[in-house]
């Protein structure tokens, strides 16, 4: 299935981001519904001097459409396997770091130790090795682990549809997949080698999911790599094409910020919190029911002061390293986390702010 999806390039997007002055911000924020214009106004400079006002605004909204929970989740790393050669990825297949795929067994073993620890959701990473963790292994997988836990999303490569219509009808709910950078030229320059080089194939990766009947899709970009601002406005665009074909679907936006690695990739443009916290106010104020995904890369000081402001699911306890939680051991991991807290002490600071901490909101059931 093709796409469809064609985004503009970073040349035009700034343009547009750039018309933005203070009287189309404060136009913005006192609108019901925005349009693509007004998200480009919202993530222009001038928006900056209104930060308070989008928080106001962002947490009002997350309010009414989410209440005062906050879904926490789980990453269960199968394998660090790949064969793509990303610039920015400790997995990229030069890096010089210990690899490791789980057996349906160790699978079964991380697992058991996550909901232990209280996880009801949990997301499946691999690296993109199709040939060591393909959808045979993943159906495998999932088979093993659905009866334990209420959601199973999965991050790995990208796949075709009858491929993701297999392992929704094995039992996963959710596909997480990000472009890293829409920026295409900025693409090209960062990914070396593997299939992972093809943007197109790769920018029509949500579509296909959908197409699938997936419950929910998780896009973003990976902010370092090109202007965030322009990223900003293209997720925004990606989004809302998507709803328009695919109603029935949820969606969710994922924030990250590049972490240190196996590599040394250095990040290309700097995105501090304030600009990361504009992006969130921005995303949460143009969609009001998408979820927003701030993960474990942050810090502990800033998850928690953004918590009921416009994020509204926290990855907690992260290893990202195949076999970590068993092992306590972090060689091969994807990048170094920022948040090292447990689960019970991240939903113990998120009760004490006034909100509820959701271990479970999805039940599987449902999905029969």
């Amino acid at each position: 299935m093709s796409s469809g999806f064609k985004i503009s390039n970073f040349t035009e997007l700034r343009a547009q981001i750039l018309s933005g002055t203070a009287n189309r911000v404060s136009a913005a924020l006192n609108k019901q519904t925005c349009s693509l214009d007004d998200l480009a106004a919202l993530l222009s400079l001038p928006a900056e001097d209104y930060l308070p006002q989008m928080a106001a605004r962002s947490r009002e909204i997350t309010a009414m459409r989410f209440g005062r929970t906050t879904q926490i989740f789980a990453p269960l790393y199968l394998s660090n396997f790949c064969v793509n050669r990303c610039a920015y990825c400790g997995f990229a297949a030069d890096n010089n770091i210990p690899r490791k795929k789980l057996s349906l067994n160790q699978a079964e073993q991380e697992a058991e130790i996550l909901k232990q620890r209280g996880f009801n959701h949990v997301l499946l990473v691999t690296g993109e090795a199709p040939a060591r963790a393909g959808v045979d292994y993943l159906e495998a997988v999932v088979r093993r682990l659905k009866n334990r836990f209420a959601a199973i999303s999965i991050e790995v490569q990208p796949l075709e549809e009858n491929e993701y219509g297999r392992l929704f009808a094995a039992g996963v709910t959710a596909v997480a997949v990000y472009q890293e950078t829409y920026d295409r030229e900025i693409y090209k320059k960062i990914h070396l080698a593997g299939k992972k080089c093809d943007y197109d194939y790769r920018i029509a990766t949500p579509a296909r999911a959908a197409a699938a009947g997936m419950r929910e899709i998780g896009i973003g970009a990976l902010l370092g790599l090109a202007d965030w601002r322009c990223e900003g406005l293209a997720i925004g665009m990606h989004l809302s094409w998507l709803r328009k074909r695919f109603w029935k679907t949820n969606f969710t936006v994922s924030f990250p910020r590049l972490r240190p690695a196996a590599g040394s990739f250095e990040p290309l443009v700097n995105v501090t919190e304030k600009n990361l916290t504009q992006l969130i106010f921005a995303l949460r104020i143009f969609d009001p029911d998408v979820g927003l995904v701030l993960s474990t890369r942050e810090e502990a000081r800033y998850r928690d002061g953004m918590l009921g402001l416009g994020p509204t699911r926290y990855s907690a306890g992260s290893c990202t390293a195949p076999g970590g939680y068993s092992s306590n051991e972090h060689d091969g991991e994807q990048f170094s986390v920022g948040d090292h807290r447990t689960i019970d002490e991240v939903c113990a600071t998120v009760s004490e702010k006034g909100f509820d901490p959701v271990r479970k909101d999805w039940d599987r059931e449902f999905q029969k």
